[in-house]
């Protein structure tokens, strides 16, 4: 694909944010609870990108979002630190695709942890597949139409041959 010459691309210190750096135990074992803290800036960002259909209009919600968690990990490592680590590790070790099901005290000991220090209770099963809807501030784009060239027509005295190959119906009748 080719890129036009009008394309404005932005500039590094806009592109550039720090990134969630932690491994795949901890964001199993804080993860729900994460995802209900930023729910919002989640959807907002979902919803930009759904609606302007280019990632650059939404840079702000995807710094929002990234800005988001890195505020609750750092909540979770002041307040829950202890508790979040060992479920983690039980995650880690005890299971070989890291389920829940071997890890239940763990579990358990840090949901408690962040309902009570951070008061965010683990979202209900199906709670990020049921439908919400979701009220934004922003204005409504314009709607996206795409433009067709004009494209040739037939003339009105163009002859109708008789198909090749007869009749293209088929059937028991």
């Amino acid at each position: 694909m080719a890129i036009p010459d009008s394309l404005e691309i932005p500039p590094d210190e806009e592109l550039n944010v720090q990134e969630i750096n932690v491994s795949s135990p901890v964001l199993r074992a804080v993860g729900p609870q994460m995802g209900k803290a930023c729910d919002k800036e989640c959807k907002e960002y979902m919803l930009c990108r759904e609606e302007e259909r280019d990632p650059r209009k939404c840079l702000k919600e995807g710094r929002e979002v990234t800005s988001c968690g890195l505020e609750f990990l750092y909540k979770v490592k002041e307040h829950c630190k202890n508790e979040a680590e060992s479920f983690a590790r039980c995650l880690e070790w005890n299971s070989g695709d890291m389920k829940a099901y071997y890890c239940r005290k763990e579990q358990a000991l840090n949901d408690q942890c962040l309902a009570s220090k951070l008061g965010i209770e683990r979202p209900p099963l199906g709670y990020f597949t049921s439908i919400r809807i979701h009220n934004s501030t922003r204005p409504r784009p314009t709607p996206w139409i795409p433009k067709f060239p004009a494209t040739p027509s037939f003339p009105e005295d163009r002859p109708i041959e008789p198909a090749k190959h007869g009749s293209r119906y088929f059937g028991w009748w």
